[in-house]
């Protein structure tokens, strides 16, 4: 196995990189795996995946147990891994800067820390405060003799603020503020992404596993985007795929649904 430090390394030479690549989210040991088996480079965890795992909502999830999770897929595979922390569970920079620096003591390569309060009443963080939650998670990041790369997530979009000069002003304060690499979940449009990737000079994250947004890999690396996830979409798939058995047997009483399955022995084989 890498050591953290081997891995760190390794995870920022992907973002360094004239290409686009794929870091997908799996939410327990077993997905890990199996998307380590198919040869992707790099993990990333899932807060919605995860507490969908559990029976529980997003963002229901304490520290503790967000950060044990970490954890295990860490140990899962010899790959990096980047944790998806939500607001660092905490409104003020102290919090947030903690929640790093566990994060790092774990053995992550990277983090994500979002500007969504979770109060639907007041959703983001105001501006300057926002930053200053960014850059004292970045100095507790950097604080390693390796590096860690913090992702600063701007949210508007996921909770309906579909405001592009804000988002984008967001995330150059966050880049002033010593994040590595930069997020606007949510973004479903070619010009909008492209706008935000040349409006920053860091690294940019995108989130695809939308419904109705066609964008491919290689569409977005060709407009500079340096790194894909797809959230939530891997575990929702598969409970989609869950949901459909599931409904076919209850209401059908027919289990035409394991011809599509994957054979016992093709999944052994990736264990």
């Amino acid at each position: 196995m890498r050591t953290q430090a081997e891995k760190a390394v390794a995870f920022r030479a992907l973002h360094e990189r004239d290409r686009a690549f794929l870091i997908p989210n799996p939410w327990d040991i077993g997905t890990a795996r199996v998307l380590a088996h198919l040869g992707f480079e790099a993990l990333a965890t899932t807060s919605a995946g995860f507490a969908f795992s559990l029976g529980q909502r997003d963002n229901t999830i304490d520290r503790a147990r967000v950060l044990a999770h970490a954890a295990t897929i860490v140990a899962a595979t010899d790959l990096p891994v980047s944790a998806d922390l939500e607001h660092g569970f905490g409104d003020d920079a102290a919090t947030v800067a903690e929640t790093v620096r566990l994060a790092v003591d774990v053995g992550l390569a990277g983090a994500s820390i979002e500007d969504s309060t979770g109060r639907p009443d007041d959703p983001i963080y105001d501006h300057a405060l926002a930053s200053e939650r960014i850059q004292a998670a970045a100095e507790a990041a950097h604080a390693r003799p390796f590096p860690f790369m913090l992702t600063a997530r701007a949210e508007n979009y996921l909770v309906g603020r579909r405001d592009l000069a804000d988002t984008i002003r967001r995330l150059q304060s966050y880049r002033d503020a010593g994040a590595d690499v930069l997020y606007a979940p949510g973004l479903a449009n070619k010009d909008d992404i492209a706008a935000v990737v040349s409006s920053v000079d860091r690294p940019v994250n995108v989130l695809m596993g939308l419904a109705g947004v066609p964008l491919s890999l290689a569409v977005l690396s060709e407009i500079g985007v340096k790194r894909v996830s797809v959230g939530s979409a891997l575990c929702r798939a598969a409970l989609g795929a869950f949901l459909r058995a599931a409904r076919e047997m209850q209401e059908r009483g027919t289990f035409s649904f394991a011809d599509q399955a994957p054979t016992f022995k093709e999944i052994r084989a990736m264990f």
